[in-house]
């Protein structure tokens, strides 16, 4: 029978393996020697991985690939991807050739601000409220002097602070709207520090403003805490070719060009296919985040967002033909850093940066938005032309073959007849019983 566990987290690690093993698996032994298999064989290493959380017993390993040939801004770039999904990795190489001759992606940085509120109730004339903040606007920046005075020096800083009234919403219901440069840095601790200073100086001053009543000087902070959503810290990434350079798969240039904007444009209109359409766009982009050390999870709350930002969601990218040509481009909130984190800590991570040659921030910004679109760009092609299923199936054939236990002998025949076969459940299924029968 299970029992709760007091001071888990005091338990050694071995203790920790022992008690989660026993109580809440078939095989205790199994699920040991299963922790234990993914250690990393140097002590060093696996201390580091063992501090990055609590109660850490084991690593999960993800594949870590490389898609090459991205040609961006004129530089050629080899992406590190972080991915379990078949034909991701695969899907944005074949991107970056078809773009490579044709003039590669082109990417330009929109905005870098990044967001963060305190929120607070204020029971009092919002007129008060409003001569009060202008009296002490300049007060939250001094007061955060000592924690942005680094940041400064580096460039970055604090861009504003503003009252906000959202009484309409919430009775009594006001924030700080706080905007930041964090330049190098994705800059959530820094954020989140100078939000929780701005709200000390916003009780503090209120406590002693001679205009409120005792009730209007009783200020409640509820929150302090950054945003993840950045409308204003975007990038944008492009393609275009001459329709006549667009031949593929028997269509014309024309006729592919036509239905990839067809594509698009019922993503931008049907939530349903919208919501595909854009995690397909995540494919890229979390594979890059991840291997880059970057919170993918806030990535992803910020873009969905960002596609909902006109009142329905809709597609990240964009398509036209215009003057012989045809373009596809996204426009994405990405809030990235180079330093801080886990950049300087996990050792695959420093690889993958220095992969990408230790790219700043912005640059880091660019290359994440280009994997979004080439996987969006791949996705839309196979929809368009062959279908989605002839190519990642394919890609998918040495995982089932593996889950049906197949030998190495037998993976090699079934992959070389599934060159130019239909790869599905049931085919695959048939064809491996067939090879042991005989």
């Amino acid at each position: 029978m299970r029992t709760p566990v007091e001071g888990f987290s005091k338990l050694t690690k071995e203790e920790k393996i022992n008690w989660i093993a026993t109580q809440y698996t078939s095989n205790p032994e199994a699920a040991k020697s299963v922790l234990k298999r993914y250690w990393n064989t140097n002590s060093s290493v696996q201390k580091v991985h063992d501090e990055f959380i609590e109660n850490t017993i084991s690593n999960y390993y993800l594949p870590f690939a490389i898609a090459p040939n991205f040609l961006i801004n004129d530089t050629l770039y080899a992406l590190p991807m972080a991915i379990e999904e078949s034909s991701v990795v695969a899907a944005a190489s074949k991107a970056a050739k078809f773009w490579l001759n044709k003039g590669g992606f082109k990417t330009t940085i929109v905005g870098t601000e990044k967001v963060g509120q305190v929120h607070f109730m204020y029971k009092g004339d919002k007129e008060k409220l409003e001569r009060f903040f202008k009296t002490h606007k300049n007060a939250f920046f001094d007061d955060a002097k000592t924690i942005t005075q680094s940041m400064e020096k580096r460039g970055g800083g604090i861009s504003s602070v503003r009252l906000i009234d959202k009484t309409d919403s919430i009775e009594n219901y006001y924030q700080l709207h706080c905007t930041f440069q964090t330049m190098d840095a994705m800059g959530a601790n820094f954020i989140n520090s100078c939000l929780e200073q701005f709200a000390k100086t916003l009780k503090q001053k209120a406590a002693v403003y001679d205009r409120f009543s005792s009730q209007e000087r009783d200020i409640e902070i509820v929150m302090s805490i950054l945003s993840n959503y950045v409308p204003n810290c975007v990038v944008r990434a492009e393609v275009s070719c001459p329709l006549n350079n667009l031949d593929e798969a028997g269509l014309s240039g024309i006729d592919f060009a036509k239905k990839m904007v067809q594509a698009v444009n019922i993503a931008k209109i049907e939530p349903y296919r919208a919501v595909t359409h854009n995690k397909g766009i995540m494919n890229g982009i979390d594979a890059v985040v991840l291997a880059t050390g970057n919170d993918f999870r806030a990535v992803e709350a910020g873009v969905h967002a960002y596609a909902a930002k006109d009142g329905r969601y809709s597609s990240l990218t964009h398509a036209v033909i215009e003057n012989g040509e045809f373009r596809f481009w996204i426009e994405i909130p990405l809030a990235l850093g180079t330093v801080g984190g886990l950049t300087s800590l996990h050792p695959m991570v420093k690889l993958a940066l220095e992969i990408l040659q230790k790219p700043a921030a912005e640059e880091l910004m660019q290359i994440v938005a280009v994997a979004g679109l080439a996987q969006n760009f791949a996705a839309l092609r196979s929809l368009v032309t062959t279908g989605i299923q002839k190519g990642h199936m394919k890609m998918h054939l040495l995982n089932m073959l593996n889950q049906l236990g197949a030998t190495e002998e037998e993976k090699e025949i079934l992959v070389d007849y599934f060159k130019d076969t239909v790869v599905t459940n049931a085919s695959v299924k048939e064809a491996l019983k067939k090879i042991k029968a005989d």
